[in-house]
């Protein structure tokens, strides 16, 4: 994590030298960034950043002599450095990309639209902000976090029931999950640990482009108890069952118990909106409506928030300890919404106590 008077180094690993060159005039326009080098595969890549230790670094997704999942395992093994990938917009791209996330890349980027002369100035924005918010966020103090992570999820792959069945139990809540930066990672933390029997449908919106959130619902439906899905126009809410908001379009909840999608205005500048789905469900659900909200930028579910408790409903807010970005539960907790304000691990039990308590027999989390 740099010094916040300093500039931003960032090292460009592409195996495109045409990539590495746009990357680089496209990140030097920005004078809090300096661009340190380039490196041209992954082997390059790992000698450069233990001579050169740069703030940040970016990396393709698809390069020769050692793909980018394996530098980056080596990355966080051996010189661990924020991490920005850079994918593809292809399904294969999509995989590969939520791969790296699992083993340590802090967000990514798309890289048509930054290669494409066409790409427009709000692309290359964004490409600048993930830098900045990256060179944030110390690696170091995360990586045996990661690795935990990773461990908890290959023995629950090789020990979860192959037998799944949503609505077994009556439909009384419905609990939304919002999150960002480093939200795949938070959500293989909560998501997986959500028992068959809860009685609740659980929408969750992850901050993602179209591709990547099918690759993540498809991910933790291999991880979870209960299964979960990429939401589908018409599909109904039923208790035990999880359904991700598409990538490209916000998810609301209609009356007749039934998701709804749309592709309105982006809200907070993102599409799927955190705020969007929390004001359908509380139309709907009132009381019954339990937010939560994980790691992220920004204060996209802070307005949903506060319909849900002005319905009567509760929120959760990850706790700073846990959070790759305290943003968005930052805004939640400074606005003095949050009923709990708790780490990954301790999550889930309160979303189950939740569900069994009625709403106004909760008592207020001041922090």
């Amino acid at each position: 994590m740099k010094a916040s008077s300093e500039k931003i180094r960032v090292l460009i690993v592409d195996d495109s030298a045409f990539a590495r060159l746009v990357i680089a005039k496209n990140l030097g326009s920005d004078t809090d960034i300096e661009i340190l080098g380039t490196a041209k595969d992954g082997i390059d890549a790992i000698d450069k950043i233990k001579a050169l230790k740069p703030d940040v670094v970016t990396l393709d997704v698809e390069m020769p002599k050692m793909d980018g999942i394996t530098t980056m395992e080596r990355i966080m093994e051996e010189c661990p450095v924020p991490v920005v990938m850079l994918s593809a917009l292809t399904a294969e791209g999509a995989d590969v990309t939520i791969k790296a996330l699992e083993v340590g890349a802090l967000d990514f980027f798309l890289k048509p639209s930054l290669i494409n002369p066409t790409g427009s100035e709000e692309m290359n924005s964004e490409l600048i902000r993930k830098i900045k918010t990256a060179s944030t966020v110390d690696v170091s103090s995360f990586h045996s976090r990661v690795r935990n992570i990773l461990s908890s999820i290959q023995q629950r792959t090789s020990k979860k029931s192959s037998t799944r069945s949503p609505g077994r139990t009556k439909l009384q809540n419905i609990v939304i999950i919002g999150s960002s930066t480093g939200g795949p990672r938070a959500l293989y933390e909560v998501v997986p640990n959500i028992p068959q029997d809860i009685p609740a449908a659980v929408l969750i919106v992850q901050h993602m482009p179209p591709k990547f959130t099918k690759s993540i619902a498809e991910r933790l439906n291999e991880l979870s108890e209960i299964p979960v899905k990429e939401a589908d126009a018409g599909d109904i809410l039923v208790s035990g069952q999880a359904y991700i908001a598409p990538g490209g379009f916000h998810m609301v909840v209609k009356n007749n118990g039934q998701i709804g999608l749309n592709q309105e205005r982006p809200r907070n500048g993102v599409r799927p909106a955190i705020d969007v789905t929390m004001e359908a469900a509380v139309q709907v659900y009132g009381s019954r409506c339990i937010g939560v909200i994980l790691t992220g930028m920004g204060c996209d579910g802070t307005q949903g928030s506060a319909m849900i408790k002005a319905g009567g409903g509760k929120i959760i807010a990850e706790d700073e300890s846990t959070c790759v970005i305290y943003g968005m539960p930052r805004s939640v907790a400074e606005a003095g919404l949050a009923d709990k304000i708790l780490p990954l691990p301790a999550i889930v039990n309160e979303i189950m106590a939740m569900c069994e308590k009625p709403a106004n027999s909760l008592t207020r989390v001041s922090r």
